[in-house]
């Protein structure tokens, strides 16, 4: 039978990890035995829930905190950040390291998986 995501960082850990983020949207990786602070960044299907024992959470003091956009406030920031942009205050274009078109869209995977790429640009329209 194959391990739980939590008993496989016990075992790397020796024991649990202080700080744990879950980044691919899968609400099974939060469960389980630990402490420490969880932050929930993946998005998995809409209906995807948590169990969590109440008796858990309690006894490990266990802490879980999601985080969308990283607290980003769509309505508020982001008039804010593309005010910045267009006054070059932010200057986003420097991380982008390459450009593909859509049909090429297996290179932006390869340059990613290879380390080559910081952001990539995939064209839709070209």
């Amino acid at each position: 039978m194959p391990k739980l995501s939590y008993q496989v960082i016990i075992e790397m850990t020796n024991g649990g990890a202080d700080y744990c983020f879950e980044c691919v949207g899968l609400a099974t990786l939060v469960q389980g035995r630990g402490w420490g602070k969880t932050i929930v960044l993946g998005l998995d299907k809409p209906d995807a829930q948590l169990n969590l024992s109440s008796f858990e959470v309690l006894q490990s003091q266990k802490t879980l905190t999601g985080s969308f956009f990283g607290g980003l406030k769509p309505k508020s920031d982001v008039p804010i950040l593309v005010k910045r942009y267009l006054d070059k205050e932010l200057e986003l274009d420097k991380f982008v390291t390459h450009e593909v078109n859509f049909e090429d869209i297996n290179k932006a995977f390869d340059l990613l998986i290879q380390g080559k790429s910081l952001h990539c640009v995939i064209w839709m329209d070209k």
